[in-house]
Order: structure tokens, then C-alpha cells, then sequence
């Protein structure tokens, strides 16, 4: 049982999501790479597994949870996937976005994933390994970022253990995720408007050239907490960290990008999708350092460069 004994560590080969499978089945916790973090995966549609998230994480109780399909088609029968919410669907699925829709009546998944809302967040992940182990589950997964409530988030293995070793049965190991980042999420409402709840990989700029389009600036979240990533504060290395950084003091761990050099770098070339990918793990860095406070220099505001920012400001919070 996780909590008593470590951690297993298994590689994202055939018997390893095999293993993943099985212990999901089961109402196991396992860690598992998407293209843009490591998620902590529970059967969806078993309250008693989704509850084992929430105490895994220290995660509150209002705040939802991501739920991974395999498909759209799957993602229609927990939520009202039609008009404007199948075409987005349609274009950037499978792929880094969730997409909070009305849930169905007839869901049939653990209530805790909405956290109380009448919405359901959706995602049809791209990675590899997360879609050949959703082709085994006849099940959804719910699974938010694998790590303790309000910490970094994790992009290796490493990063999961650092956090929840002894509190998951299992993490799949397949290196790196690529993006680096959360996944964009967009909330489609009954009248077809949307609104971008956090920011991510996506541009939703192509958004607005879809018939029926929301511009996208309406607040109809009423300051809820509609999907994950809108607390405050968010993703902290648990040091005070200082943004747009010139020049870092003494006692700072500096992380640089670009032409600003620091102990590490996004990327030494200002490289948005490098940086992007390279954040976690700069964080995960600093906050092993001896010391006390963290630099950051300044990262653009355009692209992934916006969650990158995003991201930031919530862990300087």
C-alpha cells in the first residue's frame, strides 16, 4: 500500500503499462508522463481512488480535477461535447488543452473531480505512454499534476519521488515531458463563448476565427475556482522568488534566460519553447540550492512565453 513501503518505479515500456494498468484497475495511484507534466492518476469513476489523489497531494477539496480520455467520442459521454466544444475538440485534440464543458447528468464519475461544480474539465493527451495506458483502462482517468499541492510541478520521474515517494504505488518513467508546462485550459459555456482559464501550450488566438467565437475576455468565472492552476499562489519552490531580474543579488539563485546569464537558464538562446520546457526542472533547482532566495530574468510575454510568466507570477505569490 502506498504511504507504507517506496515508491515502484517502473519504465514506460509495454510491461510497465501493463503493471500501470493493473494498478489503476485496481483503485491504485500511479504517476504517469503527458506531454506537459507527470499527472497522478486514479480511476476517475471510483470516489474511494480519487479521494487517495487528494490525500496523496494535501490537494483542497474545491479544487477540480482533470480528467483524461482516450478520445472525444469518450469525452461525450461524461460532458456536453457539441457546437463550438467539438470544433475546438476536433482541431486540438489530442493534444495539450482541457476543456471545462457541462457535465452530463449521467456521468457516472466520482462527484470529487468537479469538486462540487456542474462543469467537468476534459483532456485527450497526446503522449504516448498516457494513451497507450487510457487504450487499456475502460475507464477515465482522473490525474492533476503529480506532486504535493501548491509545489512545483514535476517534468521527470526524479521530480515525482522528490514529493510522493511512499504516497503513489507507481511511476512510469519516460523521461522529460516535452512541453514543460500545463495544458491550456479553455471553458466553452452554453452560449458557445469561452473563456481561457489558464494559460498553456495552446494559442488560442485561431479561436477567434471559429464561427460562433467568444472573445475570450468576458470573466464569467465570478472569481470560482473553475479548473486547476487558479489559486493565487501556485507552483512555489517554498523561497521568496523575485521576477524580471537584471541583476540577482548575492544570496539569490539566479535563473537566467537569454542573454541574462544566471546559476541556471531557461534557455541561453531566448528560446520560448526550450524555456517552456526547462521551467520545473529550473524551479525544482533552485529550490535544492543553498540559497535563500531566487532571481528570475525577464521572459517575453508572447506564446507559451504567457504561461511561462503565468506560472511565475503565481509561484513568486
Amino acid at each position: 500500500m502506498s504511504g507504507k513501503y517506496a515508491t515502484e518505479t517502473a519504465p514506460a515500456n509495454r510491461a510497465g503499462i501493463a503493471r500501470a494498468a493493473a494498478i489503476l484497475r485496481a483503485g491504485g495511484l500511479v504517476a504517469v508522463p503527458t506531454e506537459t507534466v507527470y499527472g497522478l492518476a486514479a480511476r476517475a469513476d471510483s470516489a474511494r481512488a480519487v479521494a487517495r489523489i487528494y490525500e496523496a497531494k494535501g490537494r483542497p477539496d474545491f479544487n477540480p480535477l482533470i480528467v483524461h480520455v482516450y478520445d472525444a467520442g469518450e469525452a461525450a459521454r461524461y460532458a456536453e461535447l457539441t457546437g463550438m466544444a467539438a470544433q475546438v475538440a476536433e482541431t486540438w485534440w489530442p493534444g495539450p488543452l482541457t476543456l471545462v464543458l457541462p457535465r452530463r447528468a449521467d456521468a457516472g464519475l466520482a462527484p470529487a473531480v468537479s469538486a462540487g461544480l456542474p462543469t467537468l474539465a476534459l483532456r485527450v493527451p497526446a503522449h504516448p505512454t498516457m494513451r497507450a495506458l487510457l487504450a487499456q483502462c475502460d475507464f477515465p482517468l482522473a490525474a492533476p499534476s503529480a506532486n504535493r499541492s501548491g509545489f512545483i510541478s514535476p517534468t521527470t520521474a526524479a521530480h515525482v519521488l522528490a514529493s510522493l515517494d511512499g504516497k503513489v504505488d507507481l511511476v512510469l518513467d519516460a523521461g522529460p515531458c516535452e512541453a514543460g508546462v500545463e495544458s491550456t485550459i479553455l471553458a466553452i459555456r452554453d452560449d458557445d463563448s469561452w473563456e481561457e482559464l489558464r494559460p498553456g501550450p495552446i494559442d488560442l488566438a485561431a479561436l477567434r476565427d471559429l464561427p460562433a467565437a467568444g472573445t475570450g475576455e468576458d470573466d464569467r468565472g465570478g472569481g470560482r475556482i473553475e479548473a486547476p492552476g487558479q489559486l493565487a499562489s501556485h507552483y512555489a519552490p517554498g523561497k521568496p522568488v523575485r521576477l524580471n531580474c537584471l541583476e540577482p543579488a548575492p544570496d539569490e539563485f539566479a535563473i537566467g534566460f537569454g542573454p541574462f546569464p544566471g546559476d541556471v537558464s531557461l534557455s541561453a538562446t531566448g528560446d520560448l519553447a526550450e524555456a517552456a520546457a526547462r521551467l520545473y526542472s529550473c524551479l525544482h533547482q533552485a529550490a535544492r540550492s543553498n540559497k535563500p532566495r531566487i532571481a528570475v530574468a525577464p521572459v517575453p510575454s508572447e506564446g507559451i512565453g504567457i504561461a511561462i510568466n503565468d506560472r511565475l507570477r503565481r509561484a513568486a505569490a
